[in-house]
């Protein structure tokens, strides 16, 4: 005859967010430190909810903490369900406000160089809605993350989702007009002579330009690699070499000439930026915010 085993019952938020603290710190003691609390408090609280759950969620190594295997799961299921509690509770505050929130999950570059300096617009045109941006660098589960949109840059390959092509990316070559002048850089061929800022998702991007401009030979120079728009502009702009970038990345830049564009040819790539959100109908919220990025994109570009 079985033996019937209740279930452990849920542990409250108290214990929940005091073990998400100490994982993420792997330290009782900075879990104490954040939460106001005393070392010993967040030792026994973990302690009871091990027991609680029957299970080891830490690995005592000498005088410090290790989160087991079981533990780290446990970790990140419960700072996801913690940052949907608030973000629920986020968004039933701002609605007794009157206010509605809008979750989009966004590229950090494109957010920084190309969103920010145009969101003044938006939110001069609608004060009811706050927005809260999360950095998300690969498609995921829109709906399983609560996000409301994301923009993505890439192919149109997100599953279950609905894209909307807002424009593609026309790289050129830049530097400073001092590294111009000094290196006398009037011809792609000259390029071959000087540093080049290289983006690690783009490693042909050099290549394919030089191709364009009729050089079939890879530059010999050395160069520096970086992982995001933001560095290799922020390199060029420090004189450390010639980058090849999003146009729309460094317009401003040209313009106020801080920066030079080299030769006349740019390069085309088959990727693109998309805005994006879940199958189905939009909040009216949503609508707004979408219809108003695809009014500031260009419109030649735009893919109804």
């Amino acid at each position: 005859m079985s033996t019937f085993r209740p279930l452990p019952q849920s542990p409250s938020l108290s214990a929940l967010i005091c073990f998400e603290s100490a994982a993420r710190h792997e330290s009782f003691t900075a879990a104490a430190e954040e939460l106001g609390l005393t070392q010993s408090a967040v030792s026994k609280t973990i302690r009871e909810l091990e027991s609680s759950l029957g299970i080891q969620l830490f690995r005592r190594v000498g005088r410090g903490i290790k989160l087991s295997a079981v533990g780290r799961d446990y970790a990140r299921d419960t700072a996801q369900n913690l940052h949907q509690l608030e973000h629920a509770r986020r968004r039933a505050v701002l609605s007794g406000q009157g206010k509605q929130l809008l979750k989009i999950a966004t590229l950090p570059t494109f957010t920084n160089l190309w969103l920010v300096p145009r969101l003044p617009e938006f939110l001069t045109a609608h004060p009811e809605i706050e927005l809260e941006f999360s950095t998300r660098l690969i498609p995921f589960d829109l709906g399983a993350d609560t996000f409301d949109l994301a923009f993505h840059y890439g192919d149109q390959n997100w599953p279950e989702t609905q894209m909307t092509r807002l424009f593609g990316e026309e790289m050129v070559p830049v530097c400073t007009p001092d590294f111009y002048a000094k290196h006398q850089l009037t011809t792609p061929e000259s390029l071959h002579h000087v540093r080049l800022l290289h983006m690690a998702s783009r490693p042909r991007a050099w290549a394919d330009w030089f191709a364009k401009s009729g050089i079939e030979a890879l530059p010999a120079a050395p160069g520096l690699t970086f992982d995001q728009y933001a560095m290799i502009i922020n390199a060029a702009l420090s004189g450390a070499g010639a980058a090849i970038v999003p146009l729309r990345m460094v317009t401003p830049e040209l313009n106020s000439q801080r920066l030079t564009r080299l030769g006349s040819h740019s390069l085309a790539t088959d990727a693109a930026y998309y805005i994006v959100h879940p199958a189905g109908p939009l909040s009216q919220t949503a609508r707004a915010f979408v219809d108003w990025v695809k009014g500031v994109a260009p419109k030649q570009n735009q893919m109804e």
